[in-house]
């Protein structure tokens, strides 16, 4: 079926000019990939005219065949003063081999004459000459109206008379970009009704972020009369991003009703948001709409207690349909549905009418005002309330006594410690080295414990964070130690609190370990 709203994909061209983004050819290959395996129409690889990289990506891609996305080469007009037969930029983009070319071209009049300071005519030729001549190559061609409303708003009559180049000479979509991201909903509305009024050609929509309303932008030009969004996935982009295609795509399935990338990809929509972000090597933005991780997330006690009961209460659509998930966090906040929600997500058996709930809730709270946080250290709240539920449940071992200290050594300095850990009737005491009192610390107690629990060999720490939590008291504050460890198949985070960063941090790699070993 058709769809009623066409998805552009510029992730590998327009998002990696984002600040701290960086693909090498293989990444973009393997994200091309997963979008083409995710439904997108249109996945734009790159400007084969600008760095060899791009020409790289291209000559690959040439090679895979993708089912569902049509790939696309990005470009410029023609220069002026060049034919276009003689412009090697145009000439690189028919080499590429994509069934799609994306060209851009000058709308505002103070860009013309500023920028590529040519007449107005020569503009018009540039855009009609290249959009023909890359049809006459066969090419599905899409012209991107650069500064479309900026250049509108100041010459409505000459910003026409560029789409109307564009569509004369046979582009198939004329695409009104708001490049530098200053406009808002209302004027993104009249401007695409007048130029869908205007064109007979299909038109489309490419909005930044600057303004923070590019979702809400294309939105709007959807609204009055666009079929074609441009983005990127986690709105990566220049300067503030590029629309996010990851809010833009359920909005139009379960809001606008219209359909748009094959309805089983919806969810798998969270799954291609982390994909991307991990081969960015970038932290995925927890408060993204949708996908993120606190997007359903309750912490209010009155919250829960009725998404406990009725979860569209507080929920705007079922976080399964499109791949994420329902999160209950814990603090001082908490009310008992809070316990009982985030209890039976951690497979432990509790209702409300639990005895020990009352008492559960109230540890939490006066460990929380005491500086303790659990909503990223859910295997320390595991423990804690197992604990409560079972007052005979003893832990796997104990920490008899440590040591840590440093030392120089050839100018070089050297962290050890020393751990002696009890397990049943039986003392192992151990030492070793690290880069550091921690890393030294874990390694000891690790290698104490490996002796009795053969399957901590597998556990690793994989990230630390340090919180100082009263600084107003110097170096006597307490400091909250975050720990995230993993067996290479879940992963957990655990918690600890003192007025010493060592024992903080003992007290959450002992919580690590004992999560580790229970069996579920």
């Amino acid at each position: 079926m058709k769809p009623q709203v066409e998805i552009y994909d510029t992730t590998l061209r327009d998002g990696s000019q984002g600040e701290g983004i960086n693909f090498s050819v293989a990444d973009k290959i393997r994200i091309a990939e997963k979008l083409d395996a995710f439904g997108v129409h249109y996945i734009e690889g790159g400007w084969p005219g600008s760095n060899p990289k791009d020409i790289e990506f291209f000559a690959q891609a040439k090679k895979r065949k993708f089912k569902n996305a049509r790939l696309a080469a990005f470009g410029s007009t023609r220069k002026k003063g060049v034919p276009v037969e003689q412009d090697d930029q145009v000439r690189l983009l028919i080499e590429a081999g994509t069934p799609v070319v994306t060209i851009y071209g000058k709308t505002s009049l103070l860009h013309v004459r500023e920028v590529l300071r040519c007449t107005p005519e020569e503009n018009l030729a540039m855009i009609g000459d290249t959009v023909k001549y890359l049809k006459d190559h066969g090419k599905f061609v899409i012209y991107d109206c650069e500064h479309a409303f900026d250049g509108y708003k100041l010459d409505a009559e000459y910003a026409l008379a560029t789409w109307q180049a564009a569509e004369k000479a046979g582009a198939d979509f004329v695409v009104l970009c708001d490049t530098n991201g200053g406009c808002l909903p209302g004027e993104i509305a009249a401007i695409t009704q007048f130029a869908v009024g205007r064109l007979n050609c299909k038109v489309g929509i490419h909005t930044h972020d600057d303004s923070g309303v590019a979702v809400a932008n294309a939105l709007a030009a959807l609204d009055a009369g666009a079929v074609h969004v441009q983005g990127t996935v986690n709105g990566y982009g220049e300067r503030t991003g590029n629309c996010n295609l990851i809010s833009v795509i359920p909005v139009v399935h379960f809001k606008l009703k219209q359909s748009c990338v094959p309805a089983r990809s919806l969810a798998k929509l969270k799954e291609l948001s982390l994909f991307v972000d991990e081969v960015a090597n970038l932290r995925h933005n927890p408060r993204l709409p949708w996908v993120g991780s606190a997007a359903f997330a309750h912490k209010g006690g009155t919250h829960v207690n009725a998404v406990q009961k009725l979860a569209s209460s507080y929920e705007h659509i079922n976080p399964e349909l499109i791949g994420n998930a329902r999160n209950i966090l814990i603090s001082d906040l908490a009310g008992r549905s809070n316990i009982v929600m985030k209890a039976q997500s951690l497979g432990v058996r509790l209702t409300n009418d639990t005895p020990e709930l009352k008492s559960i809730l109230e540890t939490i709270k006066q460990r929380e005002h005491a500086g303790y946080e659990f909503e990223a250290a859910e295997a320390s709240m595991s423990l804690l309330i197992r604990s409560a539920l079972d007052k005979k449940s003893a832990s796997r071992f104990s920490v008899e006594s440590y040591h840590v200290s440093m030392r120089r050594d050839q100018k070089e300095s050297i962290c050890e410690a020393t751990v002696k850990v009890r397990v049943g009737d039986k003392i192992a005491h151990t030492v070793a080295e690290g880069d550091g009192p921690v890393n030294a610390l874990d390694a000891a107690l690790r290698r104490a414990l490996v002796e009795f629990f053969p399957k901590l060999k597998s556990v690793e720490l994989t990230d630390y964070k340090v919180r100082i939590i009263n600084g107003t008291t110097g170096t006597a504050a307490r400091t909250r130690v975050l720990i995230t460890s993993t067996d290479g198949v879940r992963e957990w985070g655990t918690v600890g609190v003192s007025g010493n960063i060592i024992e903080a941090s003992l007290e959450a790699l002992v919580d690590s370990l004992e999560f580790a070993l229970l069996k579920k």
